[in-house]
C-alpha cells in the first residue's frame, strides 16, 4: 500500500491483516531525515521498519526532494549556505507559470552530492532490511524557460538525474532501487526526443535499477507516449512498480465511458506491463469498497 506521509495508517488492521498486501509504501522528506547538516534522524524510519517486520510486511522508502506546496523539501543549511545556491527551486507548471511547489536543485553537483550523502547513510543502515527505495518523479515542469531557476538546463537536469539514480544504486547494493521515471522536461515523446527519459531506462538497466512512476493511468496519452511503453519494452529482470495514486481510480476508462476498475488496472499492470510492485493508494471510498475485496478475492 502507499500511505505516503500518512504513516499511521500503516495501524489499519484491515491492512495489517490482509494477506495479499504484503507491504507499506512510506514517504520520508529529505529535510525531516537530514535535521542538520551530517545529523540524520532515522528515527521514524526504525519505528515503522519494526513495526512493519512484527506484522510481516515490507517497508518500501519514498524519498522526497519535491513538494507541492510552499514546504521546503530540502535541509535549512542548503538553504542558507550559498554553496548551495539556494538549495531548492520553485517549480513552475504550463506556459503560464503556476507555482507547483518546491524542489531540491537536482541539477546542482553540489546539492546533489549532499543528497548522495544522505542515500549513504541510509544505505548504512537499512540495505537489505528495507525491501527498497524508491526515488521522486523525474517529471517538474519548468516547460518554458522563461521560468527556469538559475543553473538549470534541460541537459543538467537529465545529467543530474542520471547521477542521482547512479548514486542510490551504488549505495543500496541489496534493497530495490525504483526511479520514479515518468516525463522529463525539456522534451515529449514522441515528437520531441532528446534521449532523456530513455537514457534513464537504459542506465536503469545497466546498473540493476528498477523504473516506474507514480501514477498507474493507461488510458492518459501522456503516459502511453512516453514512460508506459519503456516500462512494457524493459528487459526482463528490470524491477519495475508504479502506484495507483489519488485520483486514478476516478480516471475514465475510454472503451466503458465509466471510471476504471481495480480490475482493470490490476490486469494492465501485470499482464501488458508485467510489473513487480503494485503500490495502491488509500484513497476513499477506493481503498475499502474497492482494493481491499478485489485483493482478497485474489488471494482465494
Amino acid at each position: 500500500m502507499f500511505f505516503g506521509r500518512d504513516h499511521e495508517r500503516v495501524l489499519d488492521s484491515t491492512y495489517l491483516s490482509h494477506p495479499q498486501i504484503v507491504g507499506a509504501q512510506l514517504t520520508f522528506t529529505w529535510r525531516e531525515l537530514e535535521p542538520e547538516r551530517d545529523q540524520y534522524d532515522f528515527d521514524a524510519i526504525r519505528e515503522q521498519l519494526t513495526f512493519l517486520q512484527s506484522h510481516g510486511k515490507r517497508l518500501f522508502i519514498q524519498l522526497a526532494d519535491v513538494t507541492f506546496s510552499e514546504r521546503s523539501p530540502v535541509p535549512e543549511y542548503l538553504l542558507s549556505d550559498p554553496t548551495f545556491h539556494g538549495g531548492a527551486a520553485r517549480k513552475y507548471e504550463g506556459a503560464a507559470g503556476a507555482f507547483d511547489g518546491w524542489v531540491a536543485r537536482r541539477w546542482d553537483p553540489a546539492v546533489r552530492a549532499r543528497f548522495a550523502r544522505l542515500l549513504e547513510a541510509l544505505a548504512q543502515e537499512f540495505d537489505g532490511l528495507i525491501e527498497g527505495v524508491n526515488l521522486p518523479e523525474t517529471a517538474i515542469g519548468f516547460e518554458s524557460p522563461a521560468f527556469h531557476p538559475p543553473g538549470f538546463t534541460f541537459d543538467a537536469y537529465a545529467a543530474g538525474v542520471l547521477a542521482i539514480l547512479s548514486d542510490a544504486r551504488r549505495a543500496f547494493k541489496h534493497s530495490c532501487v525504483i526511479v520514479y521515471a515518468n516525463f522529463m522536461p525539456g522534451e515529449s515523446l514522441p515528437a520531441v526526443d532528446r534521449g532523456y527519459l530513455r537514457s534513464i531506462y537504459s542506465l536503469a538497466e545497466r546498473i540493476g535499477a528498477g523504473v516506474g512512476g507514480p501514477d498507474l493511468l493507461p488510458f492518459r496519452k501522456g503516459q502511453q507516449a512516453n514512460s508506459l511503453p519503456l516500462i512494457a519494452n524493459r528487459s526482463s529482470g528490470v524491477v519495475a512498480g508504479l502506484a495507483v495514486q489519488d485520483g486514478n481510480l476516478a480516471d475514465l476508462d475510454p472503451t466503458t465511458g465509466r471510471p476504471v476498475t481495480v480490475d482493470a488496472l490490476y490486469h494492465y499492470a501485470a499482464d501488458n506491463l508485467r510489473l513487480d510492485y503494485i503500490f495502491w493508494g488509500g484513497e476513499e471510498p477506493f481503498f475499502t469498497q474497492d482494493i481491499l475485496p478485489y485483493l482478497r478475492e485474489l488471494s482465494r
